[in-house]
C-alpha cells in the first residue's frame, strides 16, 4: 500500500476514535449529572416544580368508601368494601377504585399528610397534599393493611397539576416524598413544614356511605350519608 495512503487512513481512523471518544464522556457527562440530580435540587431550583405546589388548590371531598357486603363467619364479622378516590376537579370523577375484606367491621383509613412552606410555592402562601397509605382492621397492625396508593409512584390525583415536569423529576419527586415520610427530620431541608399520618377509623354499616373530607390544616374526616 502507498504509504501516504495508509497514513491518511490513520489520520481518519484516529479522528473516528476521537469522535465516539468525545460522544462517550458527553454521555457520561449527562448521566453523571442527572445521576447526581438530589430533590434538594428539584425542590429549590425547579420553577415548574414550584408553580404546580402553587396550582394545589383548598381539597375538600378526597374519596369515600361503599360496604358492599357484611358477613359472619366462624363467628367474626367480615366486611367487603369498595374505596373509592376521586378527581381533584371532579367529584363523581373515580381516579381510584379497589375492593377490600377486612376482618370486623372496625376500619381504619390512613392517608399521609405533606404540608410545604411559603418557599415552596409562587404566591407565599403554604399548601399541602395527601398520599392514600392503606386500609386495615382494628384487629390488624397497620403495616399489615392492604395498600391503597402504590409507594414511589404518582397518584392519579396529581397527575394534571405535574404534566409540565420531565418525566425524570416527577419520578424522582414522587418516589423521594415517600422515602422522606420515615425521615421527618430531614424534611425541613426541603421546603417541607411537616409530614404527618392521619388515620380516620369507622365502624361501617351496610346502606351507608362514608365519604372523607380533608381541611386545610390537612386533618382527614368521614362524612356519613346514605347510598341511595
Amino acid at each position: 500500500m502507498d504509504p501516504k495512503k495508509k497514513r491518511n487512513q490513520g489520520r481518519v481512523l484516529a479522528y473516528v476514535v476521537a469522535i465516539f471518544a468525545l460522544a462517550a464522556l458527553s454521555i457520561f457527562g449527562a448521566v453523571l449529572y442527572y445521576g447526581s440530580k438530589t430533590i434538594f435540587d428539584l425542590l429549590t431550583e425547579n420553577k415548574q416544580l414550584k408553580m404546580a405546589l402553587t396550582n394545589l388548590t383548598q381539597e375538600d371531598q378526597i374519596g369515600y368508601a361503599k360496604v358492599l357486603s357484611q358477613t359472619t363467619r366462624d363467628g367474626q364479622v367480615y366486611t367487603r368494601l369498595k374505596f373509592v378516590e376521586t378527581a381533584r376537579n371532579n367529584k363523581l370523577e373515580k381516579v381510584l377504585e379497589t375492593d377490600y375484606e377486612i376482618q370486623g367491621d372496625v376500619v381504619h383509613f390512613d392517608a399521609l399528610i405533606i404540608k410545604f412552606d411559603n418557599r415552596m410555592v409562587m404566591d407565599g402562601k403554604e399548601r399541602a397534599l395527601y398520599l392514600w397509605r392503606r386500609v386495615y382492621g382494628e384487629k390488624q397492625p397497620p403495616e399489615a393493611g392492604f395498600p391503597i396508593e402504590t409507594p414511589g409512584q404518582e397518584p392519579q390525583r396529581y397527575k394534571e397539576i405535574m404534566q409540565k415536569l420531565s418525566v425524570s423529576d416527577r419520578q424522582m419527586f414522587w418516589s423521594s416524598i415517600w422515602d422522606l415520610s420515615n425521615e421527618p427530620d430531614r424534611l425541613r431541608e426541603f421546603g417541607i413544614q411537616a409530614i404527618f399520618g392521619n388515620a380516620v377509623y369507622t365502624k361501617l354499616r351496610e346502606g351507608l356511605i362514608y365519604i372523607f373530607k380533608i381541611d386545610a390544616t390537612g386533618q382527614v374526616s368521614p362524612e356519613v350519608v346514605p347510598d341511595m
